[in-house]
């Protein structure tokens, strides 16, 4: 099958909205997440099972000709070997839309495919480990592609397939509008439950759009450098090539507010009858108390990720609205979390409460929004090492150094307004299509930065290793408005 190619003058976005359901209707929303989860539990057994048997009968010396066929690996090997089975171990398989059955298939699909490559060393990023089986405290999630997917002309209710017309705790104008005046088709909808027990639908949308920056922003810089870090005062810093500060973002630290809560909530929940007796080492069925305190904690974690969210959000647009190149760092957050025990707890929920990816994950859809570019600098490039002043590179610096004073000529500057200034030269190097950074730094081509000179690499590589004995499977395909649970490529902002 053909992939989807979005058309010149069209981009894929995201308009998620927050529903108001009847009991009924979350009902039907559980019973709909409860299905994803038997069809994907279900042919995942069928997998291991098939991949166990052939594996036995090798060692009696059988050839491969004789072992037992192996088992599809696509979405749709996947879904006609549940079509075979549903009447057996789903009797109940008709009280649910088909798409609900096919979200879960689809999700276990792309899981195979993610560890088949990964074993074999063409998949980048961390090894990715064979699927699991899901639970009843997996996140539930379900994808409809077809059926009667609508905004109501009222705007405030959607309909979904097999659910019917639901109501919306909030207007849904934004893409009504662009419905109505025929700038935009619905690909799929995806109906899913946050950790605070409540309901959000998001629909994926071909939206035809011009590339502009609207009229009541004013203009800003034309080369603007962007440091990222975790401190109360500095979430974003904003500089200048030549050296000027323009914006400095305070981090919310929703989540470092929301501890005293969270430790009270949990020592409560810690004293209640909860679903497990350590005296006997049993599971047992939890007290309403206790379900009522898991869903106050998820309720917390909930608004703080709002919180963060709205921030981030707030000036991720700003920029890409009133500057027309944005150099960022292209930083290992998880790799900055991985490793140093107790003596980096702090440290580890500061990283975790900045949530420093999502700045740069969201200049990225949202630069291509407004027309502006997004310079990337690479991984080891060392923004924060380098003076910008003389362009020397500094070859230790501490966490703990908020203050840069260079050996060489004597500058002092604040450390994160010295990166952004860093950050700013590549990104005009970038402009201006020039061989260097003036920074001392390597050259860079493309858009996504240099790594610098003399950088220090400070994480491990991951090792290629290469599989023998792959079960044999067909690739699996991510197609743009094909069933499948891929995110879209942005949110509306």
């Amino acid at each position: 099958m053909a992939r989807f190619e979005i058309p010149d003058g069209w981009t894929a976005q995201a308009y998620q909205f927050a529903l108001d359901p009847t009991p009924t209707q979350v009902r039907a929303f559980r019973s709909h997440a409860g299905g994803a989860r038997k069809a994907h539990n279900t042919m995942l057994a069928a997998v291991k099972a098939v991949m166990n048997q052939r594996q036995a009968e090798r060692t009696y010396g059988l050839t491969d000709d004789e072992l037992t066929p192996a088992l599809g690996w696509s979405l749709p090997a996947l879904r006609k070997q549940w079509n075979a089975r549903k009447h057996e171990v789903a009797p109940w398989w008709a009280e649910n839309s088909k798409e609900a059955y096919n979200s879960g298939l689809d999700a276990l699909a792309r899981g195979l495919d993610a560890w088949s490559t990964s074993r074999k060393g063409t998949r980048a990023g961390k090894t990715i480990g064979f699927p699991k089986f899901k639970t009843a405290k997996s996140r539930r999630s379900v994808r409809f592609t077809t059926g009667t997917i609508r905004v109501e002309t009222d705007r405030r209710h959607v309909t979904l397939p097999r659910l019917g017309r639901i109501h919306t705790c909030e207007s849904t104008r934004k893409l009504a509008r662009r419905l109505e005046a025929g700038t935009a088709r619905i690909l799929s909808a995806t109906l899913s439950e946050d950790s605070a027990g409540r309901w959000h639908v998001a629909f994926q949308v071909l939206v035809q759009r011009a590339v502009a920056v609207p009229g009541h922003i004013g203009a800003g810089e034309p080369v603007v450098g962007v440091d990222v870090g975790v401190k109360a005062d500095s979430l974003i810093v904003v500089a200048t090539p030549d050296g000027r500060e323009l914006d400095r973002v305070p981090a919310p630290k929703s989540l470092t507010a929301a501890q005293a809560r969270l430790r009270a909530l949990q020592r409560r929940v810690a004293r209640q009858h909860g679903p497990y007796d350590v005296a006997t080492e049993t599971k047992q069925k939890p007290s309403k108390r206790w379900i009522t305190q898991q869903r106050r904690i998820g309720r917390t974690h909930a608004h703080a990720a709002a919180v963060r969210r709205d921030v981030v959000h707030n000036a991720t647009t700003e920029l890409a609205q009133r500057h027309r190149v944005i150099a960022v760092e292209t930083l290992n957050a998880s790799g900055m979390r991985s490793a140093g025990g107790a003596r980096k707890r702090g440290l580890n929920l500061a990283l975790s409460d900045a949530a420093l990816v999502q700045v740069r994950r969201m200049l990225g859809y949202k630069t291509t929004w407004y027309g502006s570019v997004l310079v990337e600098a690479g991984r080891y490039f060392p923004s924060s090492k380098l003076c910008s002043g003389c362009g020397r590179r500094k070859p230790n610096l501490a966490l703990a150094d908020r203050m840069y004073v260079c050996d060489h000529c004597g500058v002092t500057i604040d450390r994160d307004r010295n990166a952004a200034i860093n950050l700013a030269r590549l990104g005009e190097t970038q402009r201006m299509g020039a061989t260097g950074t003036g920074t001392g730094s390597s050259p860079a081509a493309t858009d996504s930065g240099g790594d610098g000179r003399g950088a220090t690499r400070e994480s491990a590589t991951t090792g290629v290793v290469n599989a023998a004995g792959e079960e044999a499977s067909t690739r699996h395909q991510q197609l743009l408005g094909e069933t499948g649970t891929v995110s879209s490529e942005g949110e509306a902002a």
